[in-house]
């Protein structure tokens, strides 16, 4: 019975990582062991990263409301508990947004809160 070396298989998964770690350095990119290594460890590091990419989103978002908030002399605790009980439905991505672009428009909602 002949042997089975399932080259064809095996090419194909190698020349898929390799087109991944194109821009490497050094083995890392030509050597099929030190590839694997680096491209295991990269997608670990881009699946945590994307993640955390969330948490600090929101919080420059908390930070920029916060700073536009100091001009206002208000917290940022109490101006979002103010809007959660006025009902108002603008996420912490739009007020930022607002803060930084519309400053005018910001103090509007800042006034709206807390009256």
């Amino acid at each position: 019975m002949a042997r089975v070396k399932h080259a064809p298989k095996s090419r194909k998964r190698k020349k898929k990582m390799f087109k991944q770690t194109k821009g490497y350095w050094g083995q890392r990119k030509n050597v099929y062991r030190r590839a694997k290594e680096t491209l295991l460890r990269a997608l670990h590091f881009s699946y945590i990263h994307r993640r955390r990419k969330k948490r600090d989103f929101r919080t420059l978002w908390n930070i920029r409301i916060n700073s536009a908030l100091k001009d206002e002399g208000c917290s940022y605790s109490k101006f979002i508990s103010l809007l959660r009980k006025k009902n108002v439905q603008l996420n912490r991505k739009v007020l930022s947004e607002i803060a930084i672009m519309d400053p005018e428009g910001f103090k509007e909602i800042v006034q709206f809160a807390t009256s």
